[in-house]
């Protein structure tokens, strides 16, 4: 029985957070978890006060890049090169607001684990009932698969290109990422920070060396930031998809619910003075520009990725937008755009560094995650497992679906095998149209309280954009669901309407659940004051007495 491996701890108070240490830890493999957001790394990196800007900034650099990892992962690649293919530099300007969007919501987030001392997951559990707790963590759980599933596929691929290992053979390899974690887990998490910095640094290398070589329109891809209807019109149809599409694409596999929750997890790596503004203060306003800083790397490395598709290939030339079919096309020199490129190519190094490229991103999306899946665990059913074991148990489960896939299409040609492992990473994706909207929704309403944030409560513009945003991104996602349920090919038209509009009645259902849950919660927290408004008011207090 699940419940004589889970060794309850006694509540210490504060703000719905327990402090205290599990002594029979090491004993179970299953335990209750009701401390600190990833206690084991909580307030473990030490920062200065009183020091010069970029001093400060760099001893709050790491968490940023850890976040942003998860906006330039393998689910991002096909989107954006396809979209330049097929419509040429309109939809920049869907990366670019992506981007700003993204910064948006991962601000609050950071802001909401650094002031209340809990990240997204154990904020809303705790102003919300067991039932929704366990609804929340089942389909954020299945959003992390999603995105896993995406992640094995893109290594496995890269393992199959880089050392010509069979595909089946490759997917269990992957598995054996968990070791690569186990080491990780020795070495301290500022390590790990730096690691994943080289990883995307890695990453930022290849595509800006190629796009270098190809020689883009630069006027047009400045053009392209620029916002325009075009972006959104329902025509013309390249290749399967219109810019609207291509749009809903983009966005969907950019801004991610695992992201929020790994923030709000992570930005609480700093050892801070909890009683002092000013060090909540700085912290803030560094943990913000680290994640900006990033995120921009980010939106660089997606904008290249669609400046490739643009100008690294002869436009229509990719017809396989599979990274098997990419991984071709950087070699057929036919499909290039210019003799530069045909030079480079003939040596295999642009081929070669993509693969290299599609797997430092697989990799830096293993350890962002197992930390993603603790936070929510714990979170949400004050459950916890061995990161180790938890890597294990997930990757089993999200290799499945893969090794189906191959071995299904495994009496198919070569296309038609690539294509149905493009089409199970781009229909995974599916549970983050899901599984998106639970997690924007809590995490703007808390951040706009005062009774949760105090004088760190949202600004009058955040507040609008942010409420902007959550709206305009949860409307594009279901309305982009009866598609994606036809794209299944599993059912007619007919039969795909009606399980999608029957799916946003649920959601939406459940998002009003949810809402009306929190703000009871608000409710509660200001009476019993559990929130960090009267905290707060009790430091000023404090401060004035002095």
């Amino acid at each position: 029985m699940i419940s004589n491996l889970i060794n309850k701890t006694q509540m210490k108070g504060g703000f719905g957070v327990d402090d205290t240490k599990n002594q029979h830890r090491k004993h179970k493999l299953i335990e209750y978890a009701n401390g600190k957001s990833l206690e084991e790394i909580n307030g473990t990196v030490e920062v200065p006060r009183g020091k010069g800007f970029w001093r400060t900034l760099f001893a709050y650099s790491g968490p940023g890049a850890l976040v942003a990892v998860g906006y330039m992962d393998p689910g991002n690649w096909s989107t954006s090169i396809t979209g330049g293919q097929s419509f040429q530099y309109t939809l920049m300007t869907t990366i670019l607001i992506s981007s700003l969007i993204a910064m948006l919501l991962q601000y609050m987030a950071a802001k909401l684990g650094i002031v209340s001392q809990m990240d997204l997951a154990q904020a809303t559990r705790a102003r919300t009932g067991k039932a929704l707790g366990i609804i929340l963590w089942i389909m954020t759980e299945l959003a992390i698969m999603a995105t896993d599933i995406a992640e094995v596929i893109g290594a496995a691929i890269a393992l199959n290109l880089l050392f010509h290992i069979p595909l089946i053979p490759s997917v269990f390899i992957t598995v054996l990422d968990v070791l690569v974690l186990l080491l990780l887990t020795k070495i301290g998490f500022r390590k790990i920070e730096a690691i994943v910095a080289c990883l995307i640094l890695v990453i930022l290398f290849v595509f800006a060396y190629q796009v270098a070589l190809s020689n883009p329109n630069w006027g047009g891809v400045f053009m392209g930031l620029l916002p325009s209807a075009k972006a959104i019109a329902q025509h013309p149809e390249i290749g399967g998809i219109t810019p609207l599409t291509g749009t809903l694409g983009i966005i969907g596999a950019t801004v991610m619910p695992h992201n929020l929750y790994l923030h709000s997890a992570i930005s609480q790596t700093r050892k801070i003075d909890h009683n002092d503004l000013d060090s909540i203060r700085q912290t803030v306003r560094f943990t913000t520009w680290d994640s900006n800083i990033q995120l921009s790397l980010a939106f660089i490395v997606n904008s290249l990725l669609l400046i490739m598709g643009v100008a690294v290939f002869k436009t229509g030339a990719v017809q396989d937008s599979s990274f098997f079919g990419l991984y071709d096309a950087l070699n057929n020199t036919s499909m290039l755009s210019n003799p530069v490129l045909i030079a480079v190519a003939k040596s295999g190094v642009l081929s070669t560094l993509f693969a290299v490229a599609l797997l430092a991103s697989g990799q830096n999306s293993t350890i962002t995650g197992t930390l993603t899946g603790q936070v929510i665990m714990e979170g949400f059913i004050h459950m916890r497992m061995p990161l180790w074991a938890r890597r294990l148990v997930t990757r089993i489960i999200s290799v499945i679906p893969v090794i189906a896939c191959v071995a299904m299409t495994s009496g198919e040609n070569t296309i038609q095998q690539h294509t149905a492992l493009n089409l199970l990473m781009e229909n995974s994706q599916v549970f983050l149209a899901f599984a998106l909207p639970f997690s924007m929704l809590p995490l703007l309403m808390m951040t706009n309280s005062e009774v949760e944030m105090g004088d760190f409560k949202n600004s009058g513009w955040v507040k609008v954009c942010g409420w902007i945003s959550v709206i305009a991104l949860t409307f594009l996602n279901l309305y982009n669901l009866p598609a994606t349920y036809e794209g299944f090919g599993i059912w007619s038209k007919g039969t795909s309407d009606v399980l999608a509009y029957t799916t946003i009645i649920v959601i939406l259902a459940l998002l009003i659940w949810t809402c009306v849950e929190l703000y009871k919660g608000d409710k509660r927290f200001a009476a019993e004051g559990k929130g960090f408004g009267q905290r707060e008011a009790q430091m000023k207090d404090s401060v004035v007495e002095d």
